[in-house]
């Protein structure tokens, strides 16, 4: 398969960029000692909310993905803008998410039910939704019965309050009488909205911004005909030398004690610095497929994704996977920081490779400190696998962080360094 590849050596000072369960820097061993681990999961979404940046800079609206439980209020917001009622709209939604994905018991701030597990989907897709929902005839009829049934129950709730006994018998025989037609409305609109015309209708959407999606991938465990392989790959982020946690004990002082002894408040938090190795990789052949953003010619004989969209949409990626990093306690422990040394590489033909054995034996402390030996390393692993394995490149160039440019010459071989616009013009240049 043709993709692209970046190698990333990058340095963070005291910081804790992602937790595990116990508030601790995650680690990894690897070539026997433990490292400082960033999971993929972690830079992902970063690079996700990076490249949402960069697109609406450019207002491209490609990049328009949303990953969360707030389906049912997703939906209802559609469907009041289509012109249904609130309290009817809340219910279809209700029906729509459970359909797509179990509802939770939980409800969100707002009292809004939510699905069980995170879901990816675009604004476009949203709308379609609305869109069939609003526009089918075969749903206006269940649309009706749906609000004369609840508009009945709320009229009722207000007279529920009456302390007549007769009079509140006849008005439990009425509520439960509107509640079986509720419920008869919504099954009426669950067999109209089952899981295949749902699904027709989210697969039939002109995904003009799901570039996300596209790249990061969609599981719907629900209906397997919503997933997405995404097209992009990364791989747990480790540190290139041995990396121990360590604890910073802090203070805190009350500023309206009188006592001027002690402290209103102690604690301690885990940390760590590290220099580490980041890997990314991009499947163009999959990129340019109709699953995520191949060509496609719609029923009006428009054309959408053509290579210039994906060829913006691999330059937003790569900016974004370069420049972006985890938000983690970003005011206390403010670790942004940009890369020393960035390795793109794009292939014509196999699978991605990374170069992390470079660091399977870590790289040892030293007065220049980790960077420029990780640097030469990846750079000797690189060379490495071209010359024992035959792995070919059709473009390999580098960006090099200026103060380390004199200290890593000799080990670049034969790759060359330029300006990082160069970098990623030169590798969206092999986009198909």
């Amino acid at each position: 398969m043709k993709h692209m590849e970046l190698h990333i050596i990058q340095s963070v000072p005291v910081a804790c960029l992602n937790r595990d369960d116990l508030n601790s820097p995650k680690t990894a061993i690897f070539g026997g000692v433990q490292r400082a681990r960033v999971s993929s999961q972690s830079w992902k979404r970063a690079i996700r909310e990076l490249a949402k940046e960069i697109d609406a800079e450019g207002n491209n609206g490609l990049f328009n993905g949303d990953r969360t439980r707030r389906m049912v209020y997703t939906i209802k917001k559609r469907l009041v803008e289509k012109g249904l009622a609130e309290n009817v709209s809340v219910a279809i939604a209700e029906r729509v998410a459970d359909i797509v994905e179990t509802l939770d018991s939980k409800v969100d701030s707002a009292g809004y039910k939510k699905i069980k597990t995170v879901m990816f989907f675009s604004k476009a897709e949203y709308n379609a939704i609305a869109d069939a929902i609003s526009q089918s005839e075969d749903v206006k009829g269940a649309v009706a019965a749906l609000g004369e049934s609840i508009a009945g129950l709320n009229s009722l709730e207000e007279k529920t309050k009456t302390k007549d006994q007769e009079q509140a018998e006849v008005m439990k025989k009425q509520k439960e009488e509107l509640q079986k037609e509720r419920d008869k409305a919504l099954k009426a609109m669950g067999k109209i909205l089952e899981k295949g015309a749902i699904s027709k209708t989210i697969k039939g959407a002109q995904l003009k911004d799901a570039a996300d999606i596209a790249l990061f991938g969609r599981m719907v465990a629900n209906d397997p005909s919503l997933k997405v392989d995404g097209a992009s790959m990364f791989s747990h982020i480790l540190s290139t030398h041995k990396a121990d946690n360590e604890i910073d004990f802090f203070a805190a002082v009350d500023d309206l004690s009188k006592d001027e002894s002690g402290a209103g408040m102690t604690s301690t938090l885990e940390f760590n610095s590290a220099t580490y190795y980041r890997f990314a990789a991009l499947n163009l052949d999959d990129l340019a497929n109709d699953a995520h953003l191949g060509d496609a010619v719609f029923e009006n004989g428009e054309t959408d994704r053509t290579i210039e969209t994906r060829k913006k949409v691999v330059e937003t990626f790569l900016r974004a996977t370069i420049q972006a990093i985890p938000s983690a306690r970003k005011t206390t422990m403010n670790g942004n920081t940009l890369p020393v040394y960035v390795l793109g590489v794009v292939r014509e033909k196999g699978h991605p490779i990374q170069l992390v054995n470079a660091f399977e034996s870590p790289v040892r402390p030293s007065v220049n400190g980790f960077a420029v030996e990780s640097i030469n390393r990846m750079n000797r692993e690189y060379s490495d696998l071209q010359e024992t394995w035959g792995i070919q490149s059709v473009f390999a160039k580098a960006v090099v962080s200026g103060g380390l440019k004199d200290q890593v010459q000799e080990g670049l071989g034969g790759i060359e360094t330029c300006s990082l616009n160069d970098l990623i013009g030169g590798m969206v240049k092999h986009v198909i």
